[in-house]
């Protein structure tokens, strides 16, 4: 997966810190839909294979396998959760405010193992690499 950045500035010889530009849902058109009230920059660290300078822009890529991984983790399984929460509640019986309270907290539990996940995990998650100056 690759996507354009700008060099912010270097870290070291082989990393540099990057900017990139979050898409946005109305492709740009903030005025009509107002979502895009948030930062939409990014920063991230890359491997700076190519050397690039502050003020470049440049082109960084990722895995798409890591890319992919973590939106499943961060989305797919919260709601299989929930599902489960609510097939187990259905077996005990429960009626159907007590369904869905089970599935709220199996839902609420995937979120939460998920955030704990992520604040523990050693590894900086998805990997950078500059591949290339865009001219």
């Amino acid at each position: 997966m690759t996507q354009n950045a700008v060099v912010t500035k270097i870290i070291d010889r082989r990393t540099a810190e990057v900017e990139v530009e979050r898409g946005t849902a109305c492709g740009g058109n903030c005025g009509a839909c107002e979502a895009c009230v948030f930062q939409n920059v990014i920063r991230a660290v890359a491997f700076n294979k190519v050397s690039a300078l502050p003020g470049q822009q440049v082109v960084i890529e990722s895995k798409t396998s890591d890319v992919m991984s973590a939106a499943m983790l961060l989305y797919i399984v919260p709601f299989v959760l929930l599902f489960i929460g609510y097939a187990i509640g259905a077996a005990l019986h429960l009626a159907e405010g007590g369904c869905i309270l089970v599935s709220a907290l199996f839902f609420a539990v995937g979120v939460a193992a998920n955030v704990i996940y992520q604040r523990r995990k050693k590894s900086g998650g998805i990997t950078f690499d500059i591949i290339s100056v865009r001219e």
